[in-house]
């Protein structure tokens, strides 16, 4: 049983849940584009400091890959969270939450459109099951509030950051074999130069804000833990039980997000926090139970 790769799978949507934290405290702090290419500037200084010499070893295989180094930082990184933080301008914080919920809905259909991936009965019902409680989390134990959801110019955008993001986490699958260090440097660069023109876009409306002492604080939290650690942990976790599977543990997102906010923020635990976590946790074991029992190289 691949007990590490769960493990670094919980522990990236756990870092996941804190960025959501760290963007609520960036509020009038930082602007969303200023954050966003701060995260990544920061990630690149830091994996620059320490890979240089290995990036010497993997030098010819970088080359060799270089296009798609830069499609996961572009689309990945800078696309996914540029997409994310303008969605949440236009739509409810409940819709974006049950948006990215999506996000292991759209790697099983492009994974198998693509591949042929199968998906048994049981871990669809597996993600039905964890899916309901990112929904339960979303719309703080009311499941009525999902019935007066309305959909605008946001959701389209929380859609383009979940194809973004389930095209990325396919798309690893033709990760070349190099050091972590590597791996992480190239895209983390690319995010920071792809993340340039929003940024400037920003600036452009009006509405960039540059960082105060707190707005510094956050981009240091997110260059180091979500921007850096959490993907190298999410790479590790797709390497290790494949895209379908690993995508499910997203659903952890907003339930981790949520009980922070009551460890940090002050936030009251509700008995809908307990059943979410429950919910979201059992679908995975049950998906995991139901996967197929043929080992599918490709999904490996």
């Amino acid at each position: 049983m691949p007990i590490r790769a769960y493990i670094y799978l919980v522990i990236t949507t756990l870092l996941w849940g804190g960025n959501t934290i760290a963007g609520k405290l960036a509020l009038g702090h930082v602007s969303p584009m200023a954050l966003s290419f701060g995260r990544w500037a920061v990630a690149t200084l830091v994996i620059a400091s320490i890979s240089v010499p290995q990036i010497r070893k993997d030098w010819d295989l970088l080359k060799a890959n270089w296009k798609l180094l830069i499609f996961y930082g572009a689309v990945g990184y800078a696309a996914f969270n540029g997409f994310l933080y303008t969605a949440l301008k236009y739509t409810s914080a409940v819709n974006g939450a049950i948006e990215q919920g999506a996000i292991p809905v759209l790697i099983f259909v492009i994974n198998f459109l693509l591949f042929r991936i199968p998906v048994s009965a049981i871990q669809i019902l597996g993600f039905v099951i964890s899916f309901a409680g990112a929904a339960v989390t979303a719309s703080h134990g009311n499941l009525q509030t999902l019935l007066t959801l309305t959909l605008n110019y946001g959701d389209l955008l929380m859609l383009c950051a979940g194809i973004a993001y389930a095209v990325y986490t396919i798309s690893l699958r033709w990760k070349p074999a190099v050091h972590w260090k590597s791996l992480m440097a190239v895209p983390a660069l690319a995010a920071a130069l792809t993340s340039l023109p929003l940024l400037w876009w920003e600036a452009g409306e009006g509405q960039m804000i540059l960082p105060d002492a707190r707005g510094w604080m956050i981009i240091l939290y997110c260059g180091f833990f979500p921007s850096l650690i959490s993907q190298i942990l999410y790479i590790k976790g797709v390497e290790g039980i494949g895209a379908n599977r690993a995508g499910l543990f997203i659903n952890l997102v907003p339930v981790f997000g949520t009980l922070l906010s009551i460890t940090l923020l002050g936030e009251t635990l509700e008995y809908f926090h307990i059943l979410a976590l429950a919910l979201v946790l059992g679908g995975i074991a049950i998906a995991e139970w139901g996967k197929p029992r043929e080992p599918l190289k490709a999904n490996a």
